[in-house]
């Protein structure tokens, strides 16, 4: 049922139609839910573990502007998950007045209690501009219509580190593939890449995704396992990682774009899990094809190499990360190049302050991109 619980906020049409199925084979004791070979099951798991990410995205990455004695945030979400998210909001921010506006409905949070109202209307906030506007003109209503928190079983969130309003992130990630630089043709063309062998056991092709202008692009190795599940990159825990840092960089993640020298995920299983692996010399020289055409569609002026795989694969050659990090290399007129760990890195890091040390380098080095003029 906790299963069911996620898998029914998926903006998939035939959810119900597999939920039913699932649960009358469990009722009939023809469902073993340990079995990861069952295709209905995995379905369910990957359509659960995209909700999550979705979710995460929501309570994380969202942006509030103070109006009018309230924090108000704008999200696009592409599953149904602010009846899920929204409690867990309330918990985070027990003394602030908080309004979360989608436009499948919105959620009002005062201190006191969680109601749910209509939603907003998509063409009347394109930018933060619009947003104060609209909460200016309709916020009030919006909070009249609103009606008491229903019961709402939340799942287990995803790890992720809570930020107060003043801290969250510079906008809302809701991030689209650059339609108008030709990128968006390439990761359709990408979907059927069979370059190497990474194509057969991963569960699909994850491109990269941000804006057709992006002056930055941040390269990393490869897809993760939910990243892998979700279909885009970076929203695994080194995701999160990464927007905690561009955050405290000063970047805005809405303004860069984020890929990986290699676009499909290689693991090797074990047990109930899939382990990461680290990309060959060759999986990584055939999938150069697709960041080239990344680099020469969106023409970036900064270009920050995440790790030794995205290093290698850009500068050709081995990198010894703590000599080359936080300096610019000139890659050609137009093109900057910035060395730095991966956030994987971080995670991975036992001691806490040795943690809290590595992670302020890395903020200090994507501060150094940030300012690359």
């Amino acid at each position: 049922m906790q299963l069911a619980g996620l898998v029914v906020q998926a903006r998939e049409a035939a959810r119900f139609d597999l939920l039913y199925r699932l649960i009358w084979r469990a009722q009939a004791g023809a469902l073993a839910l340990d079995d990861r070979t069952d295709a209905e099951l995995a379905r369910a798991r990957g359509l659960a573990l995209a909700v999550r990410a979705e979710g995460h995205r929501l309570r994380a990455q969202l942006r509030y502007l103070a109006i009018e004695g309230r924090y108000v945030g704008w999200f696009e979400p592409i599953h149904h998950v602010l009846e899920g998210a929204a409690p867990l909001l309330a918990r985070r921010f027990p003394d602030v007045a908080v309004s979360v506006l989608t436009p499948g409905a919105s959620a009002h949070w005062d201190a006191s209690g969680l109601r749910f109202g209509p939603a907003a209307e998509t063409a009347a906030v394109p930018n933060d501009a619009g947003l104060e506007a609209y909460w200016r003109g309709y916020g009030a209503e919006m909070l009249a219509a609103s009606r008491p928190e229903t019961s709402i079983p939340e799942a287990e969130p995803l790890v992720e580190d809570p930020w107060p309003p003043d801290r969250a992130p510079l906008g809302p990630v809701v991030m689209a593939a650059a339609g108008d630089s030709g990128v968006a043709q390439a990761a359709r063309e990408a979907a059927e890449c069979r370059r190497c062998p990474l194509y057969g056991p991963a569960t699909q092709t994850v491109f990269g995704e941000g804006p057709a202008g992006a002056r930055m692009v941040f390269v990393g190795e490869q897809p993760g396992d939910q990243e892998d599940v979700v279909g885009r990159p970076f929203v695994g825990p080194a995701g999160q990682m990464l927007d905690r840092a561009l955050v405290e960089a000063g970047i805005d993640r809405r303004s860069v774009y984020v890929t990986n020298a290699v676009k499909h995920f290689k693991f090797t299983p074990r047990g109930k899990r899939r382990i990461h692996q680290t990309p060959d010399a060759e999986e990584v020289r055939a999938c150069a094809f697709w960041l080239d055409v990344e680099r020469v569609r969106l023409r970036p002026e900064l270009i920050v190499l995440l790790g030794g795989t995205a290093a290698r694969a850009v500068l050709g050659r081995a990198v010894t990360i703590g000599r080359e990090r936080g300096r610019p290399i000139r890659l050609s007129e137009t093109e900057t190049a910035f060395v730095t760990v991966h956030p994987s890195f971080l995670l991975r890091v036992p001691d806490e302050e040795a943690k809290r040390r590595e992670y302020r380098a890395f903020v200090e080095d994507l501060r150094k991109v940030a300012a690359t003029g």
